[in-house]
């Protein structure tokens, strides 16, 4: 016996026609089970689904720092402007709910001051690279809801 499409189309078709499958027994069984019970105990899980969503949301709001970033030099304290200051950390909500890292770029002002607006508290990198002067990197840990990090830059080696 010849079949009209040679094997390996039907090895195709065979994922795509078990997902079908079972889409259709899964939405079936969703029905039986919503019309089987009665109108007043849906209602009473949906109020209290309701009930459970609202805690989740007050409770999966992360504490938030305003961060305040000095960059001045390490042998005068000399401020140092127009640094840029790449501040990242975790922020949640990505892909599939699992968190993602987000970046903030940033410069300093005349002063060699920053200021980063509303971020998660907890751990985050922040780097500052300055011409003229080695470029810094480090994890900090944020936990008070106002904060100022002090940075201290080092000038490079001279070379003749």
């Amino acid at each position: 016996m010849k079949f009209p499409y040679p094997v390996r189309y039907w090895l195709f078709a065979f994922p795509f026609v078990t997902l079908l499958l079972v889409a259709l027994v899964a939405a079936g069984s969703g029905l039986a089970q919503v019309t089987g019970s009665s109108q007043s105990s849906a209602q009473d899980s949906s109020s209290a689904d309701d009930k459970k969503a609202d805690k989740s949301d007050k409770s999966s709001e992360p504490a938030t720092v305003k961060l305040q970033i000095h960059v001045s030099s390490k042998k005068d304290d000399k401020p140092i402007s127009e640094a840029s200051v790449y501040v990242r950390f975790n922020q949640s909500g990505g892909f599939l709910r699992h968190d993602k890292m987000a970046e903030l770029d940033l410069k300093t002002n005349q002063d060699g001051n920053v200021k980063v607006p509303a971020i998660p508290q907890g751990k985050i990198m922040i780097q500052v690279i300055a011409k003229g002067w080695h470029t810094y990197g480090q994890w900090h840990d944020v936990d008070k809801p106002e904060q100022l990090i002090e940075i201290k830059l080092e000038a490079p080696a001279h070379w003749y």
